[in-house]
């Protein structure tokens, strides 16, 4: 497989006509993973098929705690078990998204590179090339009018 560009798959991934930005997984990884979208409320888990599975939900702000956390286990029911789990976590700012990346109970991804990545190429990327941070703030912020992507098991020149 010839390495993908990140503008590419998320032009890929899409819709044809949006307003507002979304926050994206993307799964190249071998197996399939589970996710939840978490921020006063728990969404029921949704699934991203091995090699080609995505999620996509509209930029939103929780009345509540103001910020989603999108949770990513290997584990099906991973959230409830205390399995590792990866938190992509945004938070809409009018028209600015601050997102970041975590990890809870151990590395959900050892060893695979992840990478958070806005539509914006002027907009900084999160990379995490073993599957665990690299220390030190991974908080970014982007213009809330484009995409921003979680990458698992990113591969070729993410």
């Amino acid at each position: 497989m010839q390495p993908k560009t990140l503008l590419a798959t998320l032009a890929a991934a899409a819709p044809l006509a949006s307003a507002a930005g979304s926050a994206r997984v993307i799964n190249h990884c071998p197996y399939p993973v589970t996710l939840w979208s978490v921020g006063s409320a728990v969404s029921a888990p949704y699934t991203l098929a091995a090699g080609t599975g995505s999620y996509s939900e509209p930029f939103r702000r929780d009345p509540v705690t103001g910020g989603i956390a999108i949770k990513i286990t290997t584990a099906p029911n991973g959230l409830y078990t205390g399995a590792p789990q990866l938190n992509y976590a945004y938070s809409l700012d009018g028209d600015k998204v601050w997102y970041d990346l975590s990890t809870v109970f151990g590395v959900a991804f050892p060893g695979k590179k992840l990478v958070v990545a806005s539509a914006e190429a002027s907009c900084p990327a999160i990379t995490w090339l073993t599957g665990s941070s690299p220390g030190g703030s991974q908080v970014k912020t982007c213009t809330s009018g484009k995409d921003v992507a979680l990458i698992l098991c990113a591969e070729g020149e993410w």
